[in-house]
């Protein structure tokens, strides 16, 4: 066994909830088995992360920790994967970091695979570009990577990459652009591109053509929206251009509607079009 391990740790960006979308996709079409948890009195504030307690007819029956763990699937050639899932640590990220790295050595760990995605000023009419962050320039070229230095604040997933680096295993966090507007919805093509590229990435094998019908019905959804405001197809033609032309140029978008306004205007349509449905 050497595993690829893929890491989600909610808590951390993720717009259009594509590493949730991805993660969740990967758990319905394999057979996952729980393989280890992680201690988490240490880790988590569990006043901001509380137990939940099942009360039924008036008497206590239990409470359900939020957990940190490990499960162990195969794609559909049967290579082997550990999926490591559960909330951001609170605290202790090097201790947590250490342990997982003494964890990943004794299982042969080949690879370190993170999910993420963040708002771009990129439409919704193109393919979700996937951007990397690597331990090595090789590895992020086969995904592709944002050029120059940018210092921004981290999640573990940076820390758990730079620690299995440093152990001699290559990491990668693959972050999908989502579309700004579309940031604050589930965005199933952001989450279709992140397998794809976690397939090229780690020589797997997972299927993603049900996230593509998703995204295909997403999208209609989206065009039908902008359709309705002259404003909003203007924005979608200017990130068209702009993306087209090179991608990455600095926009001017002081003349548009901002992406939390026109999310909002999204999640409302989506609202109404799911009552009409009922």
């Amino acid at each position: 066994m050497s595993p690829v391990m893929i890491m989600v740790l909610d808590g951390w960006i993720d717009a259009g909830a594509a590493a949730e979308g991805a993660i969740g996709h990967i758990l319905s079409n394999s057979q996952a088995e729980p393989f280890a948890s992680v201690n988490t009195d240490t880790l988590l504030d569990q006043r901001s992360r509380r137990p939940t307690l099942l009360i039924n007819d008036g008497v206590h029956e239990g409470l359900t920790w939020p957990r940190i763990e490990i499960f162990a699937l195969n794609d559909s050639k049967g290579s082997d994967i550990l999926l490591l899932i559960g909330p951001e640590p609170d605290i202790n990220w090097r201790s947590f970091v250490t342990d997982l790295v003494d964890f990943a050595l004794l299982e042969k760990v080949q690879m370190l695979v993170g999910f993420g995605g963040f708002p771009a000023p990129a439409p919704h009419t193109r393919p979700v570009r996937v951007a990397s962050t690597a331990s090595s320039r090789e590895l992020a070229s086969k995904i592709g990577f944002v050029g120059g230095s940018i210092e921004v604040p981290a999640g573990v997933q940076a820390v758990l990459e730079e620690g299995f680096s440093s152990a001699g295993i290559p990491s990668i966090g693959l972050w999908a652009r989502v579309p700004h507007y579309a940031s604050g919805m589930p965005y199933p093509a952001a989450s279709a591109a992140l397998i794809e590229a976690l397939n090229t990435v780690a020589g797997l094998s997972f299927d993603t053509t049900s996230l593509w019908n998703a995204a295909d019905a997403t999208r209609v959804k989206v065009d039908k929206l902008i359709a309705q405001s002259k404003e909003h197809s203007e924005m979608v033609h200017l990130l068209e251009s702009s993306i087209d032309a090179a991608e990455g140029n600095a926009m001017n978008l002081s003349n548009m509607p901002t992406g939390d306004e026109i999310a909002d205007e999204l999640e409302r349509f989506l609202r109404e079009e799911r009552d009409q449905e009922k």
